[in-house]
């Protein structure tokens, strides 16, 4: 088993994959912004807490130097997952705002592999498990910093694929659609509904016919962290009931 840091462990789905890991056997180390408190999360999964902006390339160093000398081990497994989001028109978007969910959610995931790289090259390899969008695929309306930010994800997961791969560190990402988590709010505040009606109308163009829940999506994470499958590289894995499957 290995130490598995999830970044953005106080979300909905950050929180599934730090109990799915830990009841895989993994140490977990749980990060989030330093405004968020994940110590009740971390009693609860046997693991340490990891706060840290992720934006901030010099606080996730400190972060992960950190856990690996409470670990007393390199961190095995990275599951970028910290995100920020908020939606506007495009023509109407702040800049400093837009630029804020790029540093968080594209920046921030640089910064995490650069500094477990070390970690991961020393042990002779690990596991990169990178927490995109089905929106850096499609593109969605009033989402432009935040669906651009998870592109740029599934870019960088090809691109670290390739070039880790040889030093036996397995970088992949999944691309979930919506999921059933507290970030329903955003949407539904953009649009002026209920979560419960956003819910319903995200729900009517899946294939499935629901979104899928935390735990389901943590399934997947887990998948991909598991050090069995070797030459599963620089791959994106489409976790959406079928949307980008189903499309013309």
């Amino acid at each position: 088993m290995a130490v598995a840091l999830v970044t953005g462990a106080g979300g909905g789905l950050g929180t599934a994959v730090a109990r799915r890991l830990a009841a895989a056997g993994h140490l977990v180390a749980l990060n989030d912004h330093p405004d968020r408190d994940v110590t009740g999360l971390a009693a609860e999964v046997g693991g340490v807490t990891a706060p840290a902006d992720v934006s901030d390339p010099e606080a996730v160093e400190a972060m992960v130097a950190g856990v690996e000398r409470q670990a007393g081990e390199q961190v095995g497994i990275l599951v970028a997952g910290a995100a920020y989001m908020t939606m506007a028109p495009f023509a109407e978007h702040d800049l400093d705002d837009w630029w804020r969910i790029i540093d968080v959610n594209l920046g921030g995931t640089f910064a995490c592999a650069q500094a477990v790289l070390p970690g991961m090259v020393e042990r002779g390899g690990g596991r990169m498990v990178l927490i995109s969008s089905e929106w850096g695929l499609i593109g969605w309306p009033d989402a432009t910093a935040y669906s651009a930010s998870k592109a740029g994800m599934i870019a960088l997961t090809k691109s670290l694929g390739r070039e880790l791969g040889p030093l036996g560190i397995a970088v992949n990402a999944i691309a979930p659609s919506v999921i059933d988590t507290a970030q329903l709010e955003v949407d539904a505040k953009a649009a002026g509904v209920s979560v419960d009606e956003i819910r319903a109308r995200y729900a009517a163009r899946v294939p499935l016919g629901r979104i899928a829940t935390p735990e389901e999506v943590a399934e997947s994470v887990a998948f991909l962290a598991d050090p069995r499958l070797p030459t599963l590289i620089g791959q994106i894995l489409h976790v959406n009931g079928g949307t980008t499957r189903a499309r013309a």
